[in-house]
């Protein structure tokens, strides 16, 4: 290909990849913002670099701007999303890159957000910057299905996620049933979702904090959303009493006032909910309420019911199957069985994870929206 035309080459592919790579570190820590990774390269040198950073501000371009100590007259910028062309809490990215004297714009793919979608080429042409975008699309979108989806349809991105023994069996006298690398694991999804779902039940009957508890990462544990209609969660639960410290939501229908007052003393947040037909709650709607709460990326821990309703509401987006090496036989109480099936009819792919559980196996189900 002709060097003239600063086509797509080996070199920008590089480049790209490193934005990509770069955005991939604070995947599900930005917010409602993406995670955008940002590199800087005049005379095939890499002058300076950023990340969108945790709470989805600064963003990557105006990050990797700020920070460069070279002169970035006709150096190139490789970002792994478009840049941002609106007016929100900061000023556009767009505006960033034709101030610092940028001539080549080089990202992977287009923002789905209707303020900044397909208009950044055009903005940057205006002020004769070249751009030239869809590189490395696929490996781009990989990344962004999550935010893409969220997005689009204005609720959160749900992952579920449930344990099971080697005999597809739930509940046991052991609080635990997989080892302590999944354990491990599971924290690692609620540190990279902002909110996280269970039932009332859960909390009566394990009292679970529903934080990451991996050391240095607390900070970052998800918003905590329980589902109890008739308002029976135990006032002595862990999660009411720490309500004040991270942030707790109830989803009701009716509550006595007496309760009421209580949970709202201790710091609990009610969010009342309409009942349909069959006397249940409306999902769609409520992940919409909770998508309003700035929650993209929803992690449901639910137990055998609200699993299976969300599976056969074809509501799950993605799950992860944690699986025991041990067979619990009587000492089991619930199967999962019909819940494994019928999420391999649902999901388009399914794979082992490769990563180190001992004896335990990892199955994530998912398929791409893009």
């Amino acid at each position: 290909m002709s060097s003239k035309k600063d086509n797509f080459n080996k070199k920008n592919s590089k480049y790209i990849k490193i934005a990509i790579n770069l955005a991939k570190q604070n995947v599900g820590l930005t917010g409602m913002n993406p995670s955008v990774g940002s590199i800087i390269v005049n005379n095939d040198e890499i002058i300076s670099y950023g990340a969108t950073r945790i709470g989805g501000r600064p963003h990557a371009e105006y990050t990797a701007i700020k920070n460069c100590k070279s002169n970035l007259i006709n150096s190139k910028i490789y970002i792994s999303l478009e840049p941002c062309s609106h007016f929100g809490k900061t000023p556009p990215c767009t505006n960033s890159i034709i101030k610092a004297g940028i001539s080549k714009v080089y990202y992977a793919v287009d923002d789905v957000d209707k303020r900044t979608s397909k208009k950044a080429k055009y903005l940057l042409n205006k002020k004769k910057i070249k751009v030239t975008k869809n590189l490395l699309i696929n490996d781009a979108k990989k990344i962004y299905t999550p935010y893409f989806y969220s997005k689009k349809n204005e609720v959160p991105y749900i992952i579920g996620k449930i344990a099971c023994s080697k005999d597809n069996l739930i509940s046991s006298k052991k609080k635990y049933i997989t080892n302590y690398h999944s354990i491990n694991v599971s924290h690692l999804l609620r540190y990279k979702s902002n909110g996280l779902l269970i039932t009332y039940k859960t909390v009566n009957s394990d009292n679970p904090m529903l934080t990451c508890r991996i050391r240095g990462l607390e900070k970052f544990s998800p918003k905590r959303f329980i589902i109890d209609k008739n308002g029976r969660i135990k006032i002595n639960s862990y999660v009411v009493k720490s309500a004040k410290i991270y942030k707790t939501y109830i989803l009701y229908n009716n509550i006595t006032k007496r309760k009421k007052k209580y949970l709202l003393k201790k710091g609990v947040k009610l969010i009342h909910m309409n009942l349909d037909n069959n006397n249940n709650f409306d999902f769609k709607l409520m992940f919409k309420k909770i998508y309003k709460l700035n929650v993209s990326t929803l992690l449901v821990e639910g137990g055998k019911i609200l699993t299976s309703t969300l599976v056969k509401l074809n509501l799950f987006n993605e799950f992860y199957l944690f699986k025991s090496n041990n067979v619990l036989g009587k000492k089991g109480k619930i199967n999962i069985s019909d819940i494994i099936n019928d999420m391999s009819k649902n999901f388009d792919y399914k794979k082992k994870i490769d990563t180190y559980l001992d004896k335990d196996k990892l199955i994530n189900y998912y398929w791409f929206y893009v």
